[in-house]
Formats: structure tokens, C-alpha cells, sequence
């Protein structure tokens, strides 16, 4: 009879270990879009509060905090795909991935830019977000409070990937970054012959802190 129980007894304590290990398993690939973005900013400021005089003299130092908090949350390959629209089918797989890891770069350079020039008091996500239309698929609304009050809107949008939830798109003040920045490298294929290889060295995406502050219509 023993040759039958000791099965049923590895059964159950493999049950029992699943089960105690689900709660975990659950938490790190389930958490909801809100409270990674949450997370995330609240970790970030943290570190830069009370600093800003330093790190506007270390930009390097600052650059790296950044990058850190980016690569959290920010799908970098997809968005880069999504940058070049319909020209990403025709790219090799290096001029992929050397655009995905050209454009990354670029965009912490304007985020850092961004938070040395531009007067915030403080940065906010919504308690009250909207629903989910899809389930892999979410957006996440936050604010950017200006030192004279004024009260920007930014809306992050989220996809599921492999358990886990990243940003492919941000939209600040109805801007939307992203299709910004595909129209850019469209009008940049068109006035260099559509070579990709010099587009790519010439990557320099242009949105300034003004054209933020006026806002668009997304």
C-alpha cells in the first residue's frame, strides 16, 4: 500500500506548495497598471526630491536614474518598431535594433532635459482612472503640477507582455509622443531617400518643453 500513498503525499505537498506560492507569483506579473506606474514615479522623485540643484549640475548622474526608471517600465523595442511604422518591415534586424537602442537613448536625454528646465511642483497620478477596454491593453493618467499652478495632463499607455506591463506610448498635454515621433521619422526617411542607416546616425527627435506647455488636440 505504501507504493500508493507516497504519491498521493507528493501530490499534496506539491498542491500545497502552489498554492502558497500563487499569492507571489500572482502579485509579480498581476500587478495592475496603476500601481506600477505609481510605484515607479513615486520611487523616482524620491530620489531626485530636495536634489534638483545636484542633479542639474550632474546630468550624467541624472541620466542614469532615469534610464534606471525607464527600463521598469517602458517596452523600448516596441515603441521603437512603432516609431518607424510602416519602414520597420523593410529594416534589417540590425538596423532594428540599433534604432530601438538609438531611439531609447534620445528619449532619456529629453526626459532629463525635461526635468531640469521645466518648473514642476509635483507629479500625480489619478485616483481615478478609467477602465480597461481590453485586457491587454491600459492607460494610466497622471498630472504635472507647474510651479505657477498650472496643471498638465500626461496619459501612459500600457501593454501586457510576457506577464508584465509596459508603456509603448505616453501622451502629455494632448501630444501624443508617440505618433509625434513616427511622423518624424517619416519626414526624416522622405528628406534623406529613405536610407535608413543615415536617418538612424541622424535621429534627433524635437519636442520642446514650449510646444508641451501649448499643448495639442490627442
Amino acid at each position: 500500500m505504501m507504493h500508493k500513498v507516497f504519491p498521493v503525499f507528493v501530490q499534496r505537498l506539491a498542491l500545497a506548495a502552489m498554492l502558497l506560492l500563487a499569492p507571489l507569483l500572482a502579485q509579480a506579473q498581476t500587478q495592475s497598471p496603476e500601481e506600477m506606474i505609481r510605484d515607479n514615479i513615486e520611487s523616482f522623485m524620491s530620489q531626485i526630491n530636495g536634489k534638483e540643484d545636484y542633479y542639474a549640475n550632474n546630468l550624467d548622474e541624472l541620466k542614469a536614474l532615469v534610464n534606471d526608471s525607464l527600463d521598469d517600465i517602458a517596452d523600448f523595442r516596441y515603441i521603437g518598431a512603432s516609431v518607424m511604422g510602416s519602414y520597420f518591415r523593410n529594416a534589417t534586424p540590425e538596423q532594428r535594433s540599433r534604432f530601438a537602442d538609438v531611439f531609447r537613448q534620445t528619449l532619456i536625454d529629453t526626459y532629463t532635459r525635461g526635468l531640469v528646465t521645466f518648473d514642476y511642483d509635483e507629479l500625480r497620478v489619478l485616483g481615478q482612472q478609467r477602465a480597461q477596454r481590453h485586457e491587454d491593453q491600459a492607460s494610466v493618467d497622471m498630472e504635472v503640477v507647474a510651479s505657477n499652478g498650472q496643471v498638465y495632463p500626461v496619459s501612459y499607455s500600457l501593454r501586457l507582455s510576457d506577464g508584465q506591463w509596459r508603456v509603448v506610448n505616453v501622451i502629455v498635454n494632448g501630444i501624443n509622443l508617440g505618433l509625434t515621433f513616427r511622423n518624424q521619422f517619416d519626414q526624416a526617411m522622405r528628406d534623406n531617400n529613405r536610407d535608413y542607416d543615415a536617418v538612424i546616425r541622424g535621429w534627433a527627435p524635437e519636442i520642446g518643453v514650449d510646444e508641451l506647455e501649448q499643448g495639442g488636440d490627442a
